[in-house]
């Protein structure tokens, strides 16, 4: 639901709603940017994530929804993270929402620490809307984060999940994991 031109998630089904909505939804409006869907590519950043982390199952659904805020406010590249994890916060819990706010920092550190790493054109492209490589304080900062690792590995498999026609799975196979990661959210924000 958006309510004061933020939108929040606040049930498994309502979540699942807007992964399915993502088929069919693209990072650019107009189609220009990465060649898969963000319904393809969430879940094939989320399967990447399951082989590598197959018992960080925050980490796999950070990678799930961390593009939803493409679907939420389109066009908005440079907002894009903020908005999707404040709207999964509510539901997943900080960490989610931590992860998938780092996935861009994430990738201006890596481009900064190491400068050859090929990116897609769509990647470097929003690389310079999202503020650019970042400075030798900028990576010191953000590599001091305590998610700095976890967010590197999460841009690693966002960049990696972009396949056309790769079969990641189906998007209901994901339930499971979101209902377990959401009852582990509330489960500490009522404790």
């Amino acid at each position: 639901m958006v309510a004061g031109g933020r939108a929040t998630v606040d049930t498994v089904a309502e979540l699942m709603g807007l992964l399915r909505a993502c088929r069919g939804a693209w990072d650019a409006p107009d189609r220009s940017g990465d060649p898969v869907d963000l319904h393809d590519h969430g879940l094939q950043t989320a399967a990447l994530l399951r082989r590598s982390h197959p018992a960080d199952k925050e980490l796999q659904v950070a990678g799930l929804v961390h593009d939803l805020g493409h679907l939420l406010f389109p066009g908005d590249d440079a907002g894009h993270a903020a908005h999707a994890a404040a709207a999964v916060r509510p539901l997943l819990g900080d960490r989610v929402a931590r992860l998938v706010e780092l996935h861009v920092p994430a990738k201006r550190y890596l481009a900064a620490v190491e400068p050859e790493r090929a990116l897609s054109p769509q990647s470097a492209l929003t690389l310079r809307t999202q503020g650019g490589a970042m400075t030798e304080e900028e990576a010191a900062a953000f590599a001091a984060d305590p998610e700095a690792q976890a967010a590197v590995i999460l841009r690693q498999a966002d960049d990696a999940g972009k396949v056309v026609g790769l079969d990641a799975g189906e998007m209901e196979d994901w339930r499971p994991v979101l209902e377990l990661v959401a009852a582990g959210a509330y489960a500490r924000a009522t404790s």
